[in-house]
């Protein structure tokens, strides 16, 4: 009967954590999903030409970071982080959006 007892005992033990994974769980999967908790651009460039640009990218100050990141994809492949303060980025965000 002992025997019996031992594996029921282990299973009562192991309940509260089991419950536990289960609450986690459901709360984390209503949970947002943040793929960078920091700023993606940590050196930027005043302006890059127009014809270079293949799209452009926006993002604005947040929890992630504290500063609007403007974010270039080139027609050659590469990102570049722009200066949004430049007015020649000023300039390629107005054509980009028109």
């Amino acid at each position: 009967m002992a025997r019996a007892a031992a594996p029921a005992a282990r299973l009562l033990r192991a309940a509260p954590l089991l419950l536990l994974l289960v609450a986690a769980g459901r709360r984390a999967a209503g949970a947002p999903v943040v793929t960078e908790l920091r700023c993606q651009c940590l050196q930027t460039v005043q302006g890059i030409h127009l014809k270079n640009i293949q799209s452009v990218k926006v993002t604005p100050p947040g929890p992630h970071c504290a500063q609007t990141e403007v974010i270039a994809q080139l027609k050659n492949g590469q990102e570049a982080c722009l200066n949004p303060a430049a007015p020649m980025v000023k300039k390629i965000i107005e054509k980009m959006l028109n």
